[in-house]
């Protein structure tokens, strides 16, 4: 039963519903990041508005359901058991940092996260603002940003993002837990960053240099050959095989953010994943290196300010948040420490 709720969900887009893990990319996002307040209070009006959001999305998205808002929610490690009131998902633990000789990839604190997608940024404005009205003094803000598809889903950096995303039934495979973990199946793990990217130095770089580091040509997004040993490519780091030649994906929602203005200039990373030890070696290899000492020559124009991992359950969980007050249980134990290189987690038996 588990694999059958497994596959269902990204099976199909249905604007102004919550959790489509699978939806196509947005013409704008917002990422928003809360911490929810200590107080007993304050975990049931979370789990009030949680349970209400359904309706809440569906209501914005009836002005204008060509629009096609989405949202999608994760909790975080240390908040889920009270407020979820069950066992952590198996493998939901902090993000650890990963320091690397020269870029380190920071843990930022985080409960929950909303990704909100539209085609207008009003409507995304609309829900965020009801969103956190209905919140009120229950959670502070830790992260916001808003962002927007850049030409042909590009990044700011001028190059196409995303294009190894699964497509069709190999969304399910690769992003939703199954039957490995029955009780959560149907939902999946969700690793944000958020990226600056100190543009000018980026594009004092050739053309061919930027290619060279990124493994594809710039203009028309071919993948380009990248060598075997010594210094690899961005896309060829970003790639994971197991030691059985199985390549592993993620399903990748990137979108740019900026301020010309402030000079500030990103890309806002969201990974989704029926495994996370897919994404931390993702992350060892970019900021270790393969081999250890040769890191992602992206990253010395890309700098990590954030860093959270968050498990988005099936929408019928969300629902049923205030059917009565949960009871944190003992049996998940405590989150892996954050001081920790890895995420401690691993793949599925």
């Amino acid at each position: 039963m588990a694999e059958n709720v497994r596959r269902a969900d990204p099976s199909s887009f249905v604007p102004g519903a919550m959790q489509q893990f699978g939806s196509p990319l947005s013409t704008h996002a917002v990422f928003l990041v809360l911490r929810v307040a200590a107080a007993a209070q304050a975990l049931d009006r979370v789990r009030g508005v949680l349970a209400d959001l359904s309706g809440t999305i569906k209501a914005v998205a009836f002005r204008d359901p060509s629009a096609t808002l989405t949202c999608t929610v994760g909790i975080g490690s240390e908040i889920w058991p009270r407020l979820v009131g069950t066992p952590r998902p198996s493998q939901l633990r902090p993000f650890a940092p990963i320091v690397g000789e020269a870029h380190t990839a920071p843990a930022t604190a985080g409960d929950l996260l909303f990704h909100i997608r539209a085609d207008r940024a009003d409507i995304c404005f609309e829900f965020e603002r009801q969103l956190m009205d209905a919140l009120g003094d229950a959670v502070s803000t830790a992260d916001e940003t808003a962002c927007f598809r850049y030409f042909d889903r590009r990044d700011v950096l001028g190059f196409v993002d995303g294009t190894a995303n699964p497509v069709g039934d190999d969304i399910a495979d690769t992003v939703l837990v199954g039957d490995e973990d029955p009780d959560n199946a149907g939902g999946t793990y969700i690793v944000t960053q958020k990226y600056l990217h100190p543009l000018s130095a980026w594009r004092a770089l050739p053309t061919e240099v930027q290619e060279a580091i990124m493994g594809r040509s710039k203009a028309d997004n071919i993948e380009l050959d990248d060598a075997t040993s010594g210094q690899k490519a961005h896309k060829t780091l970003a790639t994971i095989v197991d030691d059985d030649g199985v390549e592993h994906d993620i399903l990748r929602d990137n979108m740019p953010f900026g301020r010309p203005g402030a000079a500030e200039f990103g890309t806002y990373f969201i990974g989704c994943c029926r495994d996370l030890w897919v994404i931390q070696r993702m992350l060892e290899r970019m900021f270790i290196g393969d081999p250890p000492g040769l890191h992602d020559r992206l990253l010395d124009f890309s700098s990590a300010v954030t860093g959270s991992v968050f498990f988005a359950p099936r929408p019928d969980v969300l629902d049923g948040l205030d059917d009565e007050p949960p009871t944190a249980p003992p049996a998940s134990g405590p989150p892996a420490p954050v001081a920790d290189s890895s995420l401690g987690i691993g793949g599925r038996s």
